[in-house]
């Protein structure tokens, strides 16, 4: 029988892991483990130990994303000035600042039109502007259940230049108008990439800016 058990259970009491007794006394983990494991104040012990570390956690992550949040924010302040001189790059953001999704709260670079020269528009800005490589981008249309998938997907495909296989489910909607149609739906096309996001944001604001 081991003569430090007495040491590692004050280790113990005194709030400290497993691994901050083993390192202190060399007891194998599994040793410590047969001892305290299944004593109610050394269960508590390690709920409070994993309380700490989530907290410690919780902080930490916060602090990356704010961090990777300004460096995105930064870099969009650091490029507006050559981008805006480029007229698909005003195109592309007013675009987006009409019709995109502007939530911060998610990722996706979004936007949905009925307009296959503004939705060809808008997959130029991306690839063009943004350095978005195609193979990226996904497209998913919105249809009336009378629609034909097929020919609104050949459709959109030839429109913008998204091959099919980059489409995702299509969603169906009932209108309330029988008589009224789009002829080919609704077609969104999606990146998510929220550094992108935060830097079409900070374009747009800056361009607010600019024009008052």
């Amino acid at each position: 029988m081991r003569n430090d058990k007495h040491i590692a259970m004050r280790l113990r009491r005194e709030g400290k892991s497993y691994k901050e007794i083993q390192r202190e006394l060399g007891i194998p983990l599994s040793t410590l483990s047969g001892w305290f494991s299944n004593a109610e104040w050394s269960q508590n012990i390690r709920k409070n130990l994993e309380s700490k570390l989530g907290n410690k956690l919780s902080i930490a992550g916060k602090r990356r994303w704010k961090e990777w949040r300004q460096s995105a924010q930064e870099d969009g302040k650091k490029t507006y000035p050559q981008l805006r001189v480029n007229s698909l790059f005003i195109a592309g953001i007013m675009l987006y600042w009409g019709e995109g999704d502007n939530k911060l709260e998610n990722s996706y670079v979004r936007l949905g039109n009925t307009n296959p020269n503004m939705m060809r528009l808008f997959r130029r800005f991306l690839v063009e502007i943004c350095q978005i490589p195609e193979e990226k981008l996904r497209a998913g249309m919105i249809l009336y259940p009378d629609l034909n998938e097929s020919v609104s997907k050949d459709f959109w495909s030839k429109a913008t230049g998204i091959p099919k296989n980059q489409f995702y489910k299509t969603q169906y909607i009932q209108g309330r108008h029988p008589s009224k149609r789009l002829s080919n739906g609704i077609l969104q096309i999606t990146h998510c990439n929220r550094q992108l996001k935060e830097k079409i944001a900070i374009w747009i604001d800056m361009f607010q800016k600019e024009h008052p």
